[in-house]
């Protein structure tokens, strides 16, 4: 695997302390097992966050360095499954108001037709069910 070179998507050492804690704790592997001994959960969340900022897909994470795709994902799945990200949520938004500030904005919305979305039994448009069509109008 190659050495990553850019830093941008590691976690901050003052977030990493704020969310380490909530992080399930990974169990000791007997070394005796043999295989290549787990990512440290910091490299994990790292590749986690590098995939969910860059919009890359899971295995394009083994390009990069930061850790395996298969351990990035699977500890997604893991922490998804047990709330973490959730828990996590609150508090980040919370420390972003401090920070940044939110703009907490009412937005009203209504239910209305669209303006140029046609009659209700309008003509079908030709494609893959034009057959189907057909063979109605024929019966």
């Amino acid at each position: 695997m190659k050495k990553a070179k850019s830093r941008w998507f590691r976690v901050p050492e003052a977030l990493w302390k704020k969310v380490e804690p909530p992080l399930p704790k990974r169990k000791k592997r007997d070394p005796s097992l043999g295989g290549r001994p787990p990512a440290p959960n910091r490299r994990a969340l790292d590749g986690i966050f590098f995939v969910l900022r860059a919009g890359c897909r899971w295995n394009a994470l083994n390009e990069t360095g930061i850790c395996s795709s298969s351990t990035a994902h699977l500890r997604f799945q893991e922490r998804r499954k047990k709330g973490v990200f959730r828990k996590l949520w609150t508090p980040g938004l919370e420390e972003y108001e401090k920070l940044k500030g939110l703009q907490w904005r009412s937005r009203d919305g209504a239910m209305t037709k669209a303006p140029l979305g046609g009659e209700k039994n309008r003509a079908e448009p030709n494609g893959r069910s034009q057959g189907r069509r057909q063979a109605k109008l024929a019966a």
